[in-house]
């Protein structure tokens, strides 16, 4: 497998020539340029690079390990996590009331690119305990947060949480996890868990679990739900009463531990308000599910690297006029067309991640609070795209990337297809992208009575029309065209409309927003240079050989339910 090479000068370009990132920071009264952004992305990019990309497929094949009862992680990975924290990564973005560094959140998110296409399991510890990290942060009680967020920023502690159970995992409604008031302040938490991300491991001396869990006088349903931090190890340095049950075997992420947890009246604490636990873990999960869309983004970045190096080097068949032969596969269209396809959405979708990253930090630290609330409704519109799509086509860049290596790509030794395996995660954890898909349709399109959706589609309009003279703005155009019809037709469907077209939507509104990154980046990109020339050429390839897919997407969706629902169950 060759090295990983961090995406430094696309990150700088689009923070200097794209994403206007100086202007942003300024709005926010941050002192931070784009200069010194580059800086420390490239300092985590030799960190992912050096340190972790060689652990990756060691981790794989050695994997997660029980031993007598605890989870030991691979070799290497208590090392590397330890440097890491030392080195500050997991503060990068925090609160500077808790110990963290305050700087912009496009940093952290590009970071999780490359934590992702370096080495996907190691990623997910620090990942799950940011999110731990928020929802502590922005629910638990100041005697919490005071105990347990210093040395969560600080990398020293990790998180996890405890959704999912054997009878309930989409439909959080059905778990029984119990939680019996104790008169102590403290509650006593049994029930078992499964596909715990991060539940166990030997990388630090304390994981903090946030747990739903129903309190016994607690209503049926959702209503019903209350959230509880419990640690592993009690403030006074006992351990709780918490087990790992068994580690799931896996498709994918071997290195990565995830846990059956069992609880057996393992103490805990409330965060938030009794019975209002759904709202807390949303802190948490909307968090995770704009870093699971970058696992997407990470891993096709990551594969097309390989995958173009490759291609320039394997030697296979001859020229297209027949007079040069062996010549390398990259000299072939049909591998071009498979690389030209995954780099078109890694480059447009690392944009649009900055884009969305870039409205948090607003949506958080604007002084209008008006254009707080904005900010927040567009990253709430886009985070169910991020998650699903981008995750959809990590995958199938992965898969792509996999076929350009022919016979070699099913061996392990080359790598890829353990990115296959990995990527496949992304589509099937932190809600599902049918889930996602239908959130987008049912719950983001109606946002401020279709105010967000349609603030957002005047947006991509005015910006395509003062690039007019590009081809990728006019295709782009057309394909919003398409996104508004649908868009009007789908309000106020039925359950069974909604979701017939929920998939096919999200997928063109996704086409929509990469069409308008490559119109900003195509706008920007003048000069003679290389940079600039590929992505004119990307851009050009996007707009003619993927844009197109619009249309079909839109014809598909006003098909409606009807050859969905037509088949009796019984027939299938």
């Amino acid at each position: 497998m060759q090295d990983y090479t961090p995406p430094i000068d696309d990150y700088r370009f689009l923070l200097e020539e794209v994403l206007e990132f100086d202007r942003a920071m300024s709005d926010l009264g941050k002192d931070v340029d784009a200069s010194l952004a580059a800086a420390v992305l490239e300092e985590g990019g030799k960190f992912c690079a050096e340190r972790l990309h060689p652990l990756n497929r060691e981790g794989d094949e050695h994997g997660s390990a029980l031993v007598d009862g605890d989870v030991v992680v691979p070799p290497g990975f208590a090392e590397a996590y330890r440097a890491f924290s030392d080195a500050g990564w997991p503060a990068l973005a925090a609160d500077p009331a808790h110990g963290g560094q305050g700087l912009p959140f496009i940093l952290q998110l590009w970071l999780d690119e490359m934590l992702s296409a370096s080495n996907l399991s190691f990623g997910l510890f620090p990942g799950l305990t940011r999110g731990a990290t928020e929802a502590i942060a922005a629910h638990a009680s100041d005697d919490l947060k005071a105990r347990y967020l210093p040395p969560l920023v600080s990398g020293e502690w990790t998180g996890a949480m405890a959704l999912t159970e054997s009878g309930a995992g989409t439909d959080l409604a059905l778990l029984k996890t119990k939680a019996a008031d104790r008169a102590d302040g403290s509650f006593a938490i049994t029930g078992q868990k499964i596909f715990i991300s991060s539940g166990d491991h030997d990388m630090a001396p304390n994981i903090i679990h946030l747990v739903l869990a129903r309190l016994t006088d607690a209503p049926p349903g959702v209503k019903g739900i209350s959230l509880f931090l419990v640690p592993k190890f009690l403030p006074d340095g006992a351990r709780n009463a918490m087990s790992v049950g068994a580690l799931e075997k896996k498709m994918g992420i071997h290195a990565q531990p995830t846990c059956v947890m069992n609880y057996d009246e393992a103490t805990g604490w409330l965060v938030g308000e009794p019975h209002r636990g759904l709202a807390a873990m949303f802190t948490m999960m909307n968090a995770e599910r704009l870093m699971v869309g970058i696992q997407g983004l990470g891993i096709a970045g990551a594969a097309y690297q390989q995958a173009a190096a490759y291609a320039k080097d394997r030697l296979q068949g001859r020229s297209s006029d027949g007079a040069r032969g062996p010549v390398p596969i990259i000299d072939h269209a049909d591998v071009r067309r498979m690389l030209l396809k995954t780099r078109a959405f890694v480059e447009a979708g690392r944009a649009l991640a900055g884009w969305t990253a870039l409205q948090l930090d607003r949506a958080h630290g604007h002084m209008d609070a008006s254009e707080r609330a904005k900010a927040d409704a567009r990253v709430a519109l886009l985070t169910p795209v991020i998650k699903a799509a981008f995750t959809d086509f990590g995958f199938e860049s992965a898969v792509e990337a996999q076929q350009v290596f022919g016979g070699h790509g099913y061996i392990r030794e080359w790598g890829m297809e353990q990115f296959v395996r990995d990527a496949r995660i992304a589509q099937i954890y932190e809600g599902t992208n049918g889930v996602q898909a239908m959130d987008l349709v049912g719950r983001k399109l109606p946002l401020s009575g279709g105010a967000v959706v349609e603030e957002l589609f005047a947006l991509i309009e005015a910006e395509i029309g003062s690039a007019a003279d590009l081809f990728v703005a006019k295709r782009t155009g057309e394909a919003l065209a398409s996104l508004r019809q649908v868009t009007a037709d789908l309000r106020g469907a039925d359950a069974d409309a909604a979701g017939a077209a929920a998939v096919d939507y999200l997928r063109l509104f996704a086409l929509v927003t990469f069409g308008w990154m490559w119109t900003r980046m195509a706008r920007v990109a003048t000069s003679d240079s290389p940079l600039h020339r590929s992505k004119r050429m990307v851009a050009e390839f996007y707009a003619r050989r993927m844009l197109p897919q619009a249309r079909g997407l839109a014809e598909s969706i006003a098909a409606g339910e009807a050859s969905l629902m037509a088949l009796p169950a019984d027939a299938f």
